[in-house]
């Protein structure tokens, strides 16, 4: 989830903002299994370069942000804003090359909920966190021996990038106006992959079919959930707004299981429901608060 202050603005839409948010995470998620469905003809490293890469390309013609007059503060907080961007999409979609997107993304929301944890004063917000890493053991090849221990790792690690790029997000959203610092981010975040993209899969990306699909993957996972997100932060609480979000990955399991027919385990549906009903706890709990 993203700050108001790193996003541009765009018209609002007439849908109710529940609306908005899960078709957000609907938009996201088709992303993430249309990507997967792709990496028999480009690989996750390629994929996530033409992910980042178009996504920034966009970003960059709607915002039209100043490359010049920041900062040199400001620089290196894009830079590491870029860099956790990168780290995070990268190791995420390493993982979901090996372990059913819905077991990932429950995963990866360990980044978020350790930041609330870290943030928190309540006893209340260490149970929910508590509940959330009993699912998150449920999920490791220990006791789940048919998920990929590589996988788990990557999610995991992608969870830690994740966190970081929520800390780092309100320092961006102060130092750079609208979606400038999302712009600027994203442009760096496609020039730190590039290197690796180019050399985990060389010509195969400039292929006419795979830029267009790719460029499919890059508006359903970023720029349409961003401008939705946006446009539902406006009429709603941020707390109300977290929980409808913790839904997200029984929404990666469930399109995951129509669209490339990944099947879980009665112990994977158990320990992503504990992570979601953990990721509800801890935003009901937060005090109420409307995004400007």
């Amino acid at each position: 989830m993203l700050p108001n202050s790193l996003l541009p603005k765009l018209p609002g839409f007439n849908l109710p903002a529940p609306v908005l948010v899960i078709a957000s995470m609907a938009s996201t998620q088709l992303g993430s299994t249309l990507a997967k469905s792709l990496f028999g003809q480009v690989g996750p490293l390629g994929m996530v370069l033409l992910r980042v890469g178009l996504s920034a390309l966009v970003l960059v013609a709607w915002c039209r942000p100043r490359w010049r007059g920041h900062s040199r503060q400001d620089y290196r907080l894009l830079v590491g804003f870029g860099l956790s961007l990168a780290v995070m999409n990268a190791l995420f979609y390493c993982a979901i090359a090996r372990i059913p997107i819905g077991v990932a993304v429950a995963l990866e929301f360990s980044g978020p909920l350790t930041v609330a944890l870290l943030h928190s004063r309540r006893w209340l917000d260490g149970l929910w966190v508590a509940l959330a890493a009993v699912g998150i053991v449920l999920l490791s090849p220990l006791n789940t021996p048919a998920l990929d221990g590589a996988g788990v790792v990557m999610a995991l690690l992608a969870g830690v990038a994740w966190g970081g790029y929520i800390l780092l997000s309100a320092r961006m959203g102060q130092a750079f106006r609208g979606g400038e610092g999302l712009a600027l981010s994203m442009a760096v975040g496609a020039l730190l992959l590039l290197p690796v993209g180019v050399l985990a899969e060389g010509r195969s990306l400039l292929s006419p079919n795979i830029l267009l699909l790719g460029l499919g993957v890059a508006m359903l996972a970023s720029t349409v959930p961003y401008s939705l997100e946006m446009t539902a932060l406006r009429r709603m609480p941020v707390n109300v707004f977290g929980v409808l979000m913790s839904l997200e990955p029984a929404i990666a399991a469930g399109l995951s299981f129509v669209w490339l027919g990944e099947t879980l385990t009665l112990t994977m549906v158990a320990a992503i429901g504990l992570v979601t009903i953990a990721a509800a706890g801890v935003s009901l709990c937060q005090p109420v608060a409307r995004s400007v």
